[in-house]
């Protein structure tokens, strides 16, 4: 589960890098930069959730260490 996760945070930065570079810096609201900068906020939004399911199954082990 470690592997995967962290294989879904990559694929999400990669996201994010690519979708920077479909923006259009001189017009970012219009056209297919609108659609660039919901998938730069969906991508960041998946890598915090990614991030705070992995703390979460840390916390998990050290629980069930005790």
């Amino acid at each position: 589960m470690k592997i995967f996760t962290t294989i879904l945070i990559f694929l999400a930065i990669g996201l994010i890098i690519f979708n920077f570079t479909l923006l259009d810096y001189n017009h970012p609201f219009e056209g297919d930069s609108v659609v660039a900068l919901v998938g730069i906020a969906a991508a960041f939004c998946a890598v915090f959730i990614l991030l705070i399911f992995k703390m979460s199954k840390k916390i998990e082990e050290k629980l069930k260490n005790q």
